[in-house]
């Protein structure tokens, strides 16, 4: 599964000729075809386009927690495709930070426990990784709710847990669908600047779902997803 000593001769994800489809027959329906795409490490990729033409589900296809039809994912030049479901999440568990639209915390895990699972499944749960851990939590703004549960929470609260847990373990790759999308203007300003500053500092590739105009403009690239294949590449607005 890992890489070969050449990866860094590829793009840290590239991907070909995506499609992803439902059903057979005349009941088939198309979700998105011929999907193209490249993105470098430490660089910051926004993902615009109407609702409903599938962002979520492309970004679930970069994660390989969907399934596609057609086409390649690599990262590093290890193809997703090839890896059964415990391989993928060892991948995940080692190389993707996702922020859900949903949030998908734990209930029952409080929010410092909740940002430091990926180092707990990593084994780096140590003293390094508790004050790693600290230090997320407290750039999210989440300073003294260490101990809150998810039902102690309001939504913007949960989505910036989310965030912390996507970033605690330094991942390679980024992966946020509409990480501001509950935020205040204010705070949401001040995630994006963590987003960018884990990109820029740590060479994380971040890949941004966003309907936000504003988190739009501060990406490297902007490309619009259709249901006929990614647009070419455009300066962000």
């Amino acid at each position: 599964m890992a890489a070969t000593d050449s990866s860094h001769a590829h793009p840290l994800l590239q991907v070909s000729d995506l499609a992803k489809r439902y059903g057979e027959g005349e009941a088939r329906s198309t979700v998105f075809e011929q999907v193209s795409c490249e993105i470098e490490a430490g660089e910051f990729v926004a993902i615009v386009g109407d609702s409903g033409v599938g962002k979520s589900t492309f970004l679930n296809c970069l994660a390989g927690l969907d399934s596609w039809q057609q086409g390649q994912v690599l990262h590093q030049g290890v193809d997703l495709s090839t890896l059964d479901e415990a391989q993928r999440a060892i991948w995940r568990r080692a190389h993707l930070g996702f922020v859900f639209q949903a949030f998908h915390v734990l209930p029952h895990l409080d929010v410092a426990q909740n940002v430091a699972l990926p180092l707990m499944l990593l084994g780096r749960l140590n003293a390094d990784g508790q004050q790693r851990v600290q230090q997320v939590i407290d750039a999210v703004g989440l300073q003294g709710l260490d101990q809150r549960l998810p039902q102690q929470l309001s939504g913007g609260q949960l989505q910036r847990v989310a965030i912390a847990r996507a970033l605690v373990h330094s991942p390679p790759l980024l992966l946020a669908d509409e990480p501001t999308g509950n935020l205040d203007p204010s705070t949401a300003q001040q995630i994006m600047n963590l987003l960018l500053q884990q990109t820029r500092d740590r060479g994380t590739a971040l890949v941004l779902v966003t309907h936000s105009a504003e988190a739009a403009r501060r990406a490297d690239r902007v490309l619009r997803l259709t249901a006929g294949g990614m647009q070419a590449e455009t300066a962000a607005p």
